[in-house]
């Protein structure tokens, strides 16, 4: 019965015993609030053009209609068997693959906080998360890796994320006033599981793969010790100034990356590091000494030859970013070993992997869902897999990112080093590169020494102390 005052009773007489119910049914509106203000409730669905190529992670599409037999204009410095006519389930089955990774709530509390979400703040970490899990992903999986469920996904339109909001705040708020736990808090139902050994050796194959994929998912768990979580993030941002709550630019969050892939202590990754580039360089020395490993065999136990993830603090412009550098984003954009860019609006982050026209695509991170437990072999993937892309103009995009890559080998490195120094050549209209390569090993320094959190978004303008010169250094006004 609703008491005078129009509440249920059950919910006054909570709150005059004391009870913590009250507080659960307070994070449950929060967090329908946090989906409103950051995520997709009130947004339309993103329009593609049938009449332009679509990149992404160097995979050239063109949603050509079946009936038009004009020839397309050629897609942006990719190959001929790279392109794919009229084929769009091609296009979103390849970008529902990429792991996607968003706010959540109720996870265990964040190090050095009683933070149990990151809604608002850890937009640029979880970015970065995404630039990550694509390195991993070309590293066990390979570029032309799709998820056999990527086309199941449900579409993340305006009517879909409302009706399942409102699902779950009603079924969130009678569980709580029952004192009972929602089933549905921790996503869809878990995917069926593979009891017995596949036969064929095509079967085999897929099984490995998905392993693979689960095995990569669990890595980025939110709890203390998931290898690549967030809990792992924080932890190593703290070192760097930074706390649960503050926000992670594009440089700081590079640097924190690189930690999390040294000290993860999972076998799994043994065999990736990380590079990140100083003062808009690329040492190829150091990029070299990352992918090799001195160690003797008996004290060490990596391989000969590791993968290195590099990363490139750069900032595109002042204020805004210089419309001179937008064909250099989709030259970049269009290699395969390109794992993406994390820069985004100012304040609002989010992980850029394509482009259609003038026009950015992305993942975004701004939707609050609910903690998942990795630690279980059959935990639901289905929330870690974002089925609808999003749109962003090129002139919105703030000029403070960082740009990644994934070289296999030392003679992997040498060849994208090679076609990356094509893209670099600055036009006629450009003064500077958005960065370079120079042989040689750059000085070490300390991210964190000496510098304030401002100038710690800034590692990339040159220091005034070195005294390493070359033909390519530059400083960017």
């Amino acid at each position: 019965m609703p008491c005078g005052n129009g509440f249920p009773a059950s919910l006054v007489q909570m709150e005059n015993n004391g009870s913590d119910e009250v507080e659960k049914l307070k994070t449950k509106f929060l967090s329908v609030w946090h989906n409103v203000k950051y995520s997709w409730a009130l947004k339309p669905k993103t329009s593609f053009s049938r009449n332009s190529p679509v990149l992404l992670l160097g995979k050239c599409y063109h949603f050509k209609a079946e009936d038009d037999d004009s020839v397309p204009e050629a897609c942006y410095e990719a190959s001929d068997e790279d392109f794919v006519m009229g084929n769009v389930e091609a296009f979103r089955k390849d970008f529902a693959s990429r792991l996607w990774l968003t706010y959540r709530e109720e996870f265990p509390p964040l190090p050095g906080s009683i933070l149990t979400s990151d809604c608002g703040w850890g937009c640029m970490l979880r970015a970065g998360q995404m630039m990550l899990a694509q390195a991993l992903t070309l590293h066990f999986l390979g570029r032309d890796w799709t998820w056999s469920e990527a086309l199941t996904l449900q579409p993340l339109d305006t009517e879909t994320w409302t009706t399942t909001a409102a699902k779950r705040l009603v079924a969130s708020l009678e569980a709580s006033l029952q004192g009972s736990s929602n089933p549905s808090d921790h996503g869809s139902s878990p995917l069926p599981q593979t009891q017995a050994a596949p036969g064929s050796a095509e079967e085999a194959d897929a099984h490995v793969k998905e392993m693979y994929h689960r095995t990569l998912v669990s890595w980025f768990g939110d709890s203390p010790s998931a290898q690549l979580g967030l809990h792992r993030l924080v932890r190593l941002g703290l070192t760097m100034g930074k706390q649960a709550g503050d926000w992670y630019g594009p440089a700081v969050v590079a640097h924190i990356l690189k930690k999390a892939v040294e000290e993860a202590m999972d076998p799994g990754l043994a065999g990736i590091t990380a590079y990140v580039s100083q003062d808009c360089t690329v040492y190829s020395a150091d990029v070299v000494d990352c992918h090799r490993n001195d160690q003797p065999a008996s004290a060490s136990p990596l391989p000969d030859d590791r993968a290195v993830i590099i990363l490139i603090p750069v900032r595109l412009g002042g204020e805004k970013t210089n419309p001179e550098y937008f064909d250099f984003a989709k030259g970049i954009l269009s290699l395969e070993y390109c794992i993406g860019i994390i820069g985004g609006k100012p304040k609002q982050a989010c992980y850029f992997v394509g482009f259609q026209d003038d026009s950015l695509i992305y993942m975004d991170p701004h939707y609050c869902q609910s903690f998942v437990d990795v630690s279980t072999s059959d935990f639901p993937l289905q929330s870690y897999h974002c089925p609808s892309p999003k749109k962003m103009p090129f002139s919105k995009m703030d000029p403070s990112c960082t740009i990644g890559f994934y070289s296999r080998s030392v003679q992997d490195y040498e060849r994208i080093r090679q076609e990356l120094s094509k893209v670099l050549q600055p036009s006629a209209k450009e003064k500077y590169p958005a960065f370079t390569f120079v042989q040689g090993h750059g000085r070490d320094y300390d991210l964190s020494a000496g510098l304030t959190p401002e100038k710690k978004e800034w590692p990339f303008i040159c220091d005034p102390r070195r005294t390493v010169t070359t033909a390519g250094d530059f400083v960017l006004l």
